[in-house]
């Protein structure tokens, strides 16, 4: 225990006692952050000006994201900064307080949830810390989504303390690059360090003599005598350039140089991306269950690497179509999608395609249904293994790099990877622990309708084992000051009767990166670049917001249709809280005097939905629209999954001087967020997630805070009465949005920074111990006996 907790504690035993006192008599068996925050300033108020406001005790409870209590003791998870995290017992009655271990608290937990009188001493205990030792990790949360980085810079500098020993790894390294029989890079006839450099030295010569604009074809005859192999540039300038990386490297590695280095390596011919849950297609899918942003995310994923991994192979001399596969589900009901075929090309590439493996059941039968996204484990690991054949038979081979996303994608990839031995890239998406309050303590309580603790198993699974993970942002993985990441929620947690984590992951882990997604440039532009507006859709725009709907479902109109228009779009889910944002608005006169409310999403008849939690928000919907009279000032139609079509309807509210609102309870990313403001759109979005990083807050648009609605409410109203008075401020913030999406949002340079971090990742799981044998065999473990046995069950 701190020295100043304790001294305080001696000296102020009635303010402590009052404050402890107060959370007891709550009678909660658990606290979160929010509500031991006002207990205590509530008891500050009463008190005046008590020692407490600015006491060692202040300082612990608003570092406190919980507290578990069972009187008179009051324990505390208090989370210091980003991955650092410690836990006190405080008895109220001694008003006392003992540091406790990770591990004792989370069976006090256990003993609220399950009513246990003694702590199981034999309940199992998930810890990977032993597996991390020694192994180079993050110091500061700054450099936390940096893991690339700091792996140059801390690897390249240990690789090559001993006399030729980094160099020789490098030379091996750079031998073993091949593509379809074809030996790259370097030749057999270097056979050590020395030649190596003698190699380096003579093509720096030959090469000088020659036109920097000639090809390999001009100089393949000498290079090749010389040891080296196609792959080092397309024209001699570029060969040159690379040659001379690998001997700066060699005589004093920088870790900038051997970034740039790696970056040009043909390392990476064929990528598999794994997304087996919801209806995958091009068309007619977004809005249906389990279906949204992951889809758009993972198309304009694919087109965008397809595009980098060409250029990047024609840069270093070599002519080949990169190919890419999207492994997803194949869904013999498909409703009118594309969902029952097997192979699809996706548009807008030239050898990338969705190809689609059925589950099956233990039988071996086609499941015909769609299968919600909580109820896919049984199935992953027949679909697994089916996907690894027909993967190797389509591209004649491994592929260079396999991506899962989400939960069930990235369980797929582990599997897919382990046996293939190849570099594994997890994309969570969203990560559904932090979704769902407590849903790990009482995991039996949903276990019947989201089988949590399959989910969460295959999560700790998959987050280990991958090579590395990237995230839209830093709260995706770290938080904030004030809300855990959703990476960092898996840390420590305990399911009751199942088995406690007490080292789940470490945020401070190298193999977490920031890669931000875009938005499809030729789909989302600016509203005020008129020459590629469609003005052909101008008419079908008109009948869906203010006329008969242009056959979309519809409820509602606008009396007044000049007012401007408060747009939102997403599917009806609890979550996305689209029912959030109708209610504020229903309760809002300033905003309603001030705009119309027009809604995109969801079907208007729950008959229509197979999904309980969207017939749930199907019903909440029209409830609202009665309870609020809000006929003549809402309008309601059915989710658009036309992408051309949606790219034109923010244009078109932009016209009309409107607002996006995203109103979400908590959002990873926000990609919708990126696409109203690359239009122009202003836009307000919620305040959890990846949108706070996104918007600049009253300067490329505006957070709110789901959870108070009526100031989210007034802030829009707000912000529409100015502009209403001063029209430039409008566009100001929609100027503000666009620079701001172009400076660090475009899938330009998100297929960069990926494709760099496929190469640098593969390098060092070469050249080091950074594949970590002995972490995956633990894991398999886990996989085993804990996560076959609840995917069985």
């Amino acid at each position: 225990m701190p020295d100043p907790l304790a001294d305080y504690l001696q000296h102020h035993r009635d303010d402590a006692y009052t404050i402890l006192r107060c959370f007891v008599a709550l009678e909660k068996k658990f606290l979160m952050r929010s509500e031991m925050r006002e207990s205590f300033e509530a008891v500050v108020d009463r008190n005046g000006e008590s020692s407490l406001a600015n006491s060692p005790l202040a300082e612990i409870v608003e570092s406190c994201e919980e507290a578990a209590i069972d009187a008179p003791w009051v324990l505390m998870a208090v989370r210091e900064r980003p991955g650092r995290w410690r836990y006190l017992r405080f008895h109220t009655e001694a008003v006392n307080a003992q540091e406790i271990g990770v591990s004792e608290y989370l069976a006090f937990k256990e003993r609220l949830v399950d009513g246990q009188e003694s702590r199981d001493e034999w309940q199992l205990e998930i810890d990977l810390t032993p597996f991390n030792r020694g192994f180079p990790m993050l110091k500061e949360p700054r450099s936390i989504g940096k893991g690339m980085s700091f792996l140059n810079r801390r690897l390249s500098s240990e690789l090559f303390q001993e006399l030729d020993r980094g160099d020789e790894r490098l030379l091996d390294f750079l031998r073993v690059h091949q593509y379809a029989g074809r030996q790259l890079m370097l030749s057999q006839r270097i056979r050590n360090v020395t030649e190596l450099r003698r190699a380096l030295r003579k093509a720096d010569g030959l090469l000088g003599r020659h036109n920097p604009d000639a090809t390999w074809d001009d100089v393949s005859t000498q290079m090749e005598m010389l040891g080296f192999e196609m792959g080092w540039g397309k024209t001699v300038c570029r060969m040159r350039e690379t040659l001379r990386m690998l001997s700066d490297i060699m005589e004093a590695p920088d870790p900038a140089v051997l970034e740039r280095f790696l970056a040009r390596l043909p390392m990476i011919f064929n990528i598999v991306i794994l997304s087996p849950h919801g209806y995958f297609g091009q068309s007619n899918v977004l809005g249906l269950p389990d279906t949204g942003g992951q889809v758009v995310y993972i198309l304009d994923q694919a087109r965008a690497l397809e595009q980098e991994m060409r250029q990047r192979l024609d840069e270093q001399g070599i002519t080949l179509e990169p190919q890419i596969l999207v492994i997803t589900r194949l869904i013999p009901d498909a409703h009118g999608t594309t969902c029952d075929q097997r192979s699809e090309e996706i548009i807008g590439t030239t050898n990338t395609r969705i190809l689609r493996i059925p589950f099956r059941d233990e039988q071996g039968e086609i499941i015909p249904q769609w299968i919600s996204r909580f109820e896919v484990w049984p199935y992953l690991e027949r679909f697994a293994a089916e996907a690894e054949k027909e993967v190797l038979a389509e591209l004649g081979g491994r592929p260079g790099l396999i991506v899962g996303n989400y939960s069930d994608g990235n369980l797929v990839a582990t599997l897919m990877s382990r046996r293939l031995q190849v570099t594994q890239c997890n994309i969570a998406h969203a990560l559904e622990k932090t979704k769902y309050l407590l849903s790990d303590l009482y995991w039996k309580d949903n276990d019947d309708q989201y089988h949590f603790a399959c989910q969460y198993t295959a999560d700790l699974i998959a987050m280990n084992n991958a090579d590395f993970i990237i995230t839209s942002t830093y709260q995706e993985i770290a938080g904030t000051k004030d809300s855990v990441g959703q990476y960092e929620s898996y840390s420590s947690f305990t399911m009751p009767g199942l088995y406690r984590v007490v080292n789940g992951i470490n945020v401070l882990d190298p193999k977490f990166n920031i890669v931000s997604p875009g938005a499809d440039p030729d789909i989302y532009f600016d509203f005020s670049d008129t020459p590629r507006r469609l003005k052909s859709l101008e008419q079908e725009m008109r009948a869906l917001v203010f006329g008969d709907g242009g056959g979309s479902p519809n409820r509602g109109h606008f009396d007044d249709e000049s007012k401007p228009i408060v747009f939102t779009m997403a599917r009806l889910d609890r979550i996305k809280n689209l029912n959030g944002l109708v209610d504020w608005y229903g309760r809002c006169e300033h905003l309603r005097e001030q705009a119309n409310l027009f809604v995109v999403g969801g079907h208007l008849d729950p008959a229509l939905s197979n999904d309980h939690e969207e017939r749930e928000q199907i019903e909440r919907m029209h409830q609202l629209f009665d309870e609020h009279n809000l006929e003549g000032q809402f309008r309601w139609v059915g989710f658009q999954s036309e992408r051309t079509f949606v790219g034109e309807l923010y244009r078109f509210i932009a016209d009309y001087k409107g607002v996006f609102v995203q109103p979400a309870l908590f959002e990873a990313y926000g990609l919708t967020v990126v696409e109203a403001m690359t239009t122009g759109l202003p836009t307000f979005a919620t305040c959890y997630g990846g949108p706070s990083e996104i918007i600049e807050d009253g300067v490329s648009g505006f957070h709110i805070d789901p959870n108070h609605g009526d100031q989210a409410a007034e802030l829009i109203a707000e912000f529409l009465q100015k502009c209403a008075t001063t029209p430039q401020y409008w566009k100001q913030i929609s100027q503000n949005g666009i620079d701001r999406i172009e400076g660090g949002y475009t899938w330009r340079l998100y297929a960069e920074k990926m494709m760099t971090l496929a190469r640098v990742y593969g390098f060092w799981k070469y050249v080091t111990s950074i594949e970590r044998e002995e972490t995956r065999r633990y894991l398999e473990l886990l996989y085993g006996l804990q996560y076959r046995s609840l995917a069985g069950s």
